[in-house]
């Protein structure tokens, strides 16, 4: 329920906010609301992934990429994320979540997304996206930036981000990941 009613809104409203480049950070005020607490009264980290779905798809449509994607039949999933939370976000409490592409590689895109109330970091994710076609397949990043041309300095993928990005991957969905605890 929590995330219909902030889709719904955020269907409503994305074209009341600025349109952006690709290259640039959006940012988006957001407020707690009870329906984001957890049994310790401050917003659950389930939900903070959520919202991070919500700012990239708030992203994608004031970039006016989004409707080109879903006209090629691409849609955005994402492969890993790596949240880092600071302080809690409590109840009612206002906060702006800035979303920037970061780089990306061969294979996936990179977002960072920090969760920000009065210019602290509260919370920082990095998430790993690649793109996937409806007709089946994988949109390679060069695919993607050759319809959706990069406007701004290409930026260079934090040497972190591309380790924790290996490090954490598993192997390809055809291939065998078996749970050994050993």
């Amino acid at each position: 329920m929590k995330l219909w009613l902030r889709l719904i809104v955020q269907l409503v409203s994305w074209r009341t906010r600025s349109p952006l480049q690709i290259h640039e950070v959006a940012k988006r005020k957001l407020r707690v609301w009870p329906t984001d607490l957890d049994i310790y009264a401050h917003m659950n980290n389930g939900v903070f992934l959520t919202i991070l779905d919500l700012a990239r798809y708030d992203h994608g449509k004031r970039t006016g990429i989004w409707n080109k994607w879903k006209k090629l039949g691409w849609y955005p999933v994402v492969v890993a994320e790596n949240i880092t939370f600071r302080k809690s976000l409590e109840l009612w409490q206002e906060f702006t979540l800035e979303s920037k592409v970061i780089g990306w590689t061969d294979e996936a895109f990179y977002f960072e997304q920090r969760f920000v109330v009065k210019h602290q970091i509260y919370a920082r994710a990095v998430v790993r996206i690649r793109f996937l076609k409806r007709s089946r397949g994988i949109v390679t990043p060069q695919e993607l930036l050759e319809v959706t041309p990069w406007t701004g300095p290409v930026p260079k993928l934090p040497e972190w981000v591309a380790a924790w990005s290996k490090s954490s991957s598993l192997p390809k969905g055809k291939e065998p990941a078996p749970s050994n605890w050993d």
